[in-house]
């Protein structure tokens, strides 16, 4: 008899645990649910809620316009970057600074260049100003600016001479001379990391995120035609 009540009274103190255990993860269900809950409480602005821009919002907020020697007029910057003042619908623009990148870097180096705002901490991902279509329909001088810029964004250096091609544990290690002297790089796959272009030019881009061109493969000489002929 003693030892039933003692069974009872176990199984009523599990029963009364658990139902303060029930009890207690309504009530955080509830505090969860109160935090979520939006306030009436005005929430003031400071300068880190300004910080937290959404670049998706930026680009809402700008609408990308075709850049023509008619509307837009590239400077360089006293810094030595690229200003631009557009003849915008409400009038004319200025931007201190712009970036300029190739949509398509290798099939069409000047084709399809955005112009854009720089990257900032504060205002995120910088918005598209516009698109030139062509580059050369503008004036030698804003060629020649833009074109040192994008030489230092997109260095691709030409390969003179291929010295030698080893194959060894899956990678293919090269050494050749180039534009920019002798170097060395490896690449993981070379079907899949050397293309032929259209105008028969060869692009090479290593596993190092490095670039480099062949202007034209039949100009090298007899030795370095047959390294690099079996990719072709």
């Amino acid at each position: 008899m003693e030892e039933k009540k003692k069974d009872t009274a176990v199984t009523e103190a599990k029963a009364e645990a658990k139902a303060v255990e029930k009890e207690e993860k309504k009530e955080a269900k509830k505090e969860d649910t109160a935090v979520d809950k939006p306030t009436d409480a005005p929430v003031s602005e400071t300068e880190d809620d300004e910080d937290d821009v959404d670049a998706d919002e930026l680009f809402k907020r700008r609408q990308s316009i075709d850049l023509t020697p008619e509307n837009a007029r590239f400077t360089r910057s006293k810094g030595g970057m690229i200003s631009l003042e557009i003849d915008g619908a409400e009038g004319k623009e200025s931007f201190e600074r712009v970036i300029v990148l190739r949509s398509f870097p290798v099939s069409a180096p000047d084709e399809f260049l955005s112009v854009r705002e720089p990257n900032t901490k504060k205002k995120g991902r910088g918005a598209e100003i516009g698109m030139i279509r062509r580059l050369a329909d503008f004036d030698e001088d804003t060629r020649a600016l833009i074109n040192e810029e994008m030489a230092l964004r997109y260095f691709t250096p030409e390969i003179k001479k291929i010295l030698s091609v080893k194959e060894k544990f899956g990678y293919s290690y090269w050494e050749a001379e180039t534009t920019a002297g002798k170097v060395s790089f490896i690449l993981n796959n070379p079907f899949g990391s050397i293309r032929v272009l259209e105008d028969k030019r060869v692009y090479i881009a290593d596993m190092d995120g490095n670039s480099f061109v062949i202007p034209n493969p039949e100009a090298l000489d007899r030795a370095s035609y047959r390294r690099i002929e079996i990719y072709m």
